[in-house]
């Protein structure tokens, strides 16, 4: 079964050469196009202030960000829990070389060397919606994906979010359904539906329906010269 992970960071600035760092990381995790809810979060002390714009879009305070753990405490954590899966990131190129330089730091090689299957889900938008504004927010809205919750950016509700756009753009399922499964905290199963005990009703046209659908089809007809398929294949 196909292991996913929709990752997401929130960083101190733009760019990790000028030494910028990581505050905030979030993972979901698939299996199977369904939510497992065995995901990861992590908010990270970047032992250096944050931009007054970053902080504007993320709102996490130096403050705030203080007394929470450092990239080498978690990356034990996250490494092994990243290990195997296909990782999913909207814009990767921006992630990746955060992680890249979190890692370098700590002497462990490149992000894609311990996790070689990365998909871009910003260039597969790019593909499908060509010429479109194809960031995060806007993709939300045009697949009808509930996005009102996100006032600021935050990497485990972003994360949710692109998983429930990935699956809308890969059309495999209308929403996200996350497997029955008991948590620590004695959290409530989510029982399966089959879908197979629903019987959908077959509705006939009318007589009135039915002439308008056989006159359009004899003006195309008509308009082929009598070369259409369905009357050689009749």
């Amino acid at each position: 079964m196909t292991r996913q992970i929709f990752l997401d960071t929130e960083t101190t600035g733009l760019s990790p050469e000028s030494g910028d760092r990581i505050i905030e990381i979030g993972c979901v995790e698939m299996q199977g196009r369904r939510l497992t809810g065995n995901n990861r979060h992590f908010y990270l002390n970047p032992e250096r202030s944050s931009h007054e714009d970053a902080i504007k879009i993320h709102g996490l305070t130096d403050e705030f960000l203080t007394d929470k753990p450092k990239f080498a405490a978690v990356a034990d954590d996250l490494m092994a829990y990243l290990a195997g899966a296909e990782i999913v990131i909207h814009n990767a190129a921006f992630d990746v070389g955060f992680l890249n330089a979190e890692l370098a730091r700590l002497s462990r090689g490149k992000f894609s060397e311990q996790c070689p299957r990365v998909t871009d889900s910003l260039f597969m938008a790019r593909e499908i919606y060509p010429g479109k504004s194809n960031s995060l927010d806007a993709l939300c809205k045009r697949l009808e994906v509930d996005n009102a919750s996100r006032t600021l950016h935050g990497a485990l509700l972003d994360a949710g979010l692109l998983a429930e756009v990935y699956i809308r753009m890969t059309r495999g399922q209308d929403s996200l359904v996350i497997e029955a499964r008991e948590t620590t905290a004695g959290g409530v199963e989510i029982a399966r539906v089959d879908l197979r005990q629903f019987t959908l009703a077959v509705l006939a046209p009318s007589e009135s329906e039915t002439a308008a659908f056989d006159a359009v089809l004899a003006e195309l007809d008509k308009a082929s010269g009598g070369r259409t398929l369905w009357r050689a294949m009749a």
